[in-house]
C-alpha cells in the first residue's frame, strides 16, 4: 500500500510558477508508476501528467513545454514543477500511484489505485 499527501499549491498570477510535491508512504514507491490528474470545476478529473521507475513520461498536451514531472526516490517524493501558469491550469491537483501503468495509459485515472487528497492550484489574470 502507498499512502499519498499532496503539498504546495496556492494562488500565483497568470505566468508564475509553482511546484507541486506529493510524498509517499511505502516501502515499494520507488517501483511505482506516479501521475498527477488535475480536476477543474465542474469538469471531469483528467491526467497532466506520469511517470514510471523505467522512465516513462507523459504530458498532456495542454501542459507540455510548461510543466515537468520528476521523483526523488530517496525521498519519496513526487513533483510537478509548473511554469507559465494560465487561469485553464486553475483546479484541484491530485497525485497517485500504481503498480504498473503501460506506457500509454500514464494518463488514464482507471490505471491508478492510490489517491491523494489534492492540493488547490488558483492562477489569476
Amino acid at each position: 500500500q502507498v499512502q499519498l499527501v499532496e503539498s504546495g499549491g496556492g494562488s500565483v498570477q497568470a505566468g508564475g510558477s509553482l511546484r507541486l510535491s506529493c510524498a509517499a508512504f511505502g516501502d515499494t514507491y520507488s517501483s511505482y508508476c506516479m501521475g498527477w490528474f488535475r480536476q477543474a470545476p465542474g469538469k471531469e478529473r483528467e491526467g497532466v501528467a506520469g511517470t514510471c521507475s523505467d522512465g516513462s513520461i507523459s504530458y498532456a498536451d495542454s501542459v507540455k513545454g510548461r510543466f515537468t514531472i520528476s521523483r526523488d526516490n530517496a525521498k519519496n517524493t513526487l513533483y510537478l514543477q509548473m511554469n507559465s501558469l494560465k487561469p485553464e491550469d486553475i483546479a484541484i491537483y491530485y497525485c497517485a500511484a500504481a503498480a504498473a501503468v503501460p506506457r500509454w495509459l500514464l494518463l488514464h485515472q482507471g490505471q491508478y489505485a492510490y489517491w491523494g487528497q489534492g492540493t488547490q492550484v488558483t492562477v489569476s489574470s
